[in-house]
């Protein structure tokens, strides 16, 4: 598991004084960070070959501008293009929201997938999602 702590700011509440929902895909992308320097420890962008094929988010609980926010992120499926990460978001000891995001090892030039390289898979495989904690949120 791969944590953050978040620190909300003025902004990112709405009116209703909770963090507003707009603000956790943005935080579980800072929570996937470690996971895409795996593929470019640099984060040249030009050698990224990552995309985005899908965010899920569902709300548990209402989270507010104190205390901070922690982002729990874990690989929940390494497949042969794409891996699928969970993510969780905690505020004194209550999950505000958890979510799936499914990365594509993509080549832009070419416009398809490409195979996740064999030296990569063991380093996300370090970061499975425990089996019991699968089995509680399918």
């Amino acid at each position: 598991m791969l944590t953050i702590a978040i620190s909300p700011r003025f902004g990112d509440v709405d009116g209703f004084r909770h963090i507003n929902n707009t603000r956790l895909p943005e935080w579980f992308e800072s929570g996937r960070m470690p996971l895409y320097r795996i593929f470019q420890p640099q984060m040249d962008l030009d050698q990224l070959n990552l995309i985005i094929a899908r965010i899920t988010v569902d709300f548990q609980s209402q989270m507010f501008m104190q205390p901070d926010v922690e982002i729990r992120t874990w690989i929940k499926r390494v497949g042969n293009s794409s891996f699928t990460v969970y993510q969780e978001a905690w505020q004194q000891g209550r999950l505000g929201a958890s979510g799936e995001t499914v990365v594509v090892h993509y080549d832009f030039a070419a416009g398809h997938s490409l195979p996740i390289p064999g030296d990569i898979r063991p380093l996300l495989e370090q970061h499975l999602l425990p089996e019991e904690q699968q089995n509680q949120d399918d």
